[in-house]
C-alpha cells in the first residue's frame, strides 16, 4: 500500500507495485487510444443510422464475440457476486454511454464531445474513492481537478460560454461511463479484464438483440460503406478489444490513477475527428493538450492509498 508524505508526494512503493502501476498505465494508455476515435466514428455512424440502433447494434456484435471468446476461453460462469457487478459494469459501458453519446453525436461536433468526455477522470476516481475505497491525496484531487478544469474551459470556449443541450447528454455519458470503468476495472482485478467486458456484453444479449431487430426495422438500415465501417470500428474495438487493455490496466494501476490518462482522450479524439470526419484542428487545441499532458504528469506522482 501506498503511503501520503505531507505534500501529497508517493513515498517509495515496493518494486512489484510500481511496476504494475507502470504497466497499468501503458495499457490504459492504449485502452484510452482505441477509444479516443469512438466520437468521431460514432459521429460517422449516426449520421446516417439511428442513434439508438448504433449504440444498441454495436453491443449485439461485440455480445456475439464475447460468445465465441468465452467458449474458447472455456470461462466458468460468474458467481453472485460477480454477477452484480456485471450487470452495473453493463449498465455503464454496455448501454448508457454508448446510448448517449451517440444522441450528443447527432447534435455536436466529435471535438466538442471530445473535450466534455474529458471529465471522464475525475468521474471515474471520484466513483473508484466512493465505490471501492481507494483514498487519493489531497493533492491527487488538485491535479485531477486542474486538468478537468483545463478540459471545462476549453469546451466552454468552444461553445461560446455556454454548454450545448447535447452537453447534458454528454454529461450522462461521462457519468455512466465512469460508473462502467470502475466496477469493471474493480472486478478484472479477479476476473480478468477479457471476461469482464465479455461477461457484461453476454449479460446485455437479452435485451440488446431484440431492442436492436426492432431499432433496425423500425427506421432501417440503408447507410453507406463509411457509415457502416464506422460501425465497425465502435462495435469491434470501442465496444469490445479497446476493453481488454483498459480494465486490465484499471485492475493493475488502480482505478484513480490510470483513470487520469483519460485526461489524454479528448485531445486523441481532436486529432481523430481532424483526420477521419475532417473537422478543424486549430492551434489552440494542440496548447490544452500540452498544458492536460503536464497535469497528467504530475499527477502521476501523487500518491492514492489502496
Amino acid at each position: 500500500m501506498q503511503a501520503a508524505t505531507k505534500t501529497g508526494v508517493d513515498t517509495p512503493v515496493p518494486h512489484n507495485q510500481a511496476r504494475n502501476e507502470s504497466r497499468g498505465m501503458w495499457l490504459g494508455l492504449v485502452g484510452v487510444a482505441v477509444f479516443s476515435l469512438t466520437l468521431p466514428f460514432t459521429r460517422i455512424a449516426v449520421a446516417e443510422l439511428n442513434p439508438a440502433f448504433v449504440a444498441f447494434g454495436r453491443a449485439v456484435v461485440a455480445g456475439l464475440c464475447s460468445l465465441v471468446l468465452l467458449a474458447w476461453m472455456r470461462a466458468p460462469r460468474p458467481d453472485a457476486r460477480q454477477l452484480r457487478a456485471l450487470i452495473i459494469t453493463a449498465l455503464g459501458v454496455v448501454v448508457g454511454f454508448p446510448l448517449f453519446s451517440s444522441i450528443a453525436m447527432r447534435h455536436v461536433p466529435a471535438a466538442h464531445g471530445a473535450v466534455v468526455v474529458g471529465l471522464l477522470p475525475l468521474a471515474t476516481a471520484l466513483f473508484g474513492a466512493l465505490r471501492f475505497g481507494e483514498r487519493p491525496s489531497a493533492g491527487f484531487w488538485l491535479a485531477a481537478l486542474a486538468g478537468s478544469g483545463i478540459v471545462i474551459a476549453f469546451a466552454l470556449r468552444e461553445g461560446g460560454g455556454s454548454f450545448q443541450p447535447a452537453d447534458f447528454a454528454l454529461f450522462a455519458a461521462v457519468l455512466t461511463a465512469a460508473m462502467g470503468y470502475a466496477e469493471g476495472g474493480r472486478l478484472a482485478q479477479t476476473m480478468g479484464g477479457q471476461k469482464v467486458i465479455a461477461w457484461a456484453l453476454v449479460v446485455s444479449l437479452p435485451v440488446m438483440v431484440p431492442v436492436s431487430v426492432w431499432l433496425g426495422w423500425q427506421y432501417g438500415v440503408t447507410a453507406s460503406a463509411p457509415a457502416w465501417l464506422a460501425f465497425a470500428y465502435v462495435s469491434l474495438f470501442s465496444m469490445f478489444i479497446g476493453f481488454f487493455f483498459w480494465y486490465k490496466g484499471l485492475a493493475l494501476g488502480g482505478i484513480a490513477r490510470v483513470g487520469q490518462v483519460q485526461l489524454l482522450q479528448p485531445f486523441m479524439s481532436l486529432l481523430g475527428a481532424a483526420v477521419i470526419a475532417g473537422e478543424a484542428l486549430a492551434t489552440s487545441n494542440l496548447l490544452f493538450a500540452l498544458a492536460v499532458i503536464v497535469v497528467v504528469a504530475v499527477g502521476r506522482r501523487m500518491a492514492v492509498r489502496r
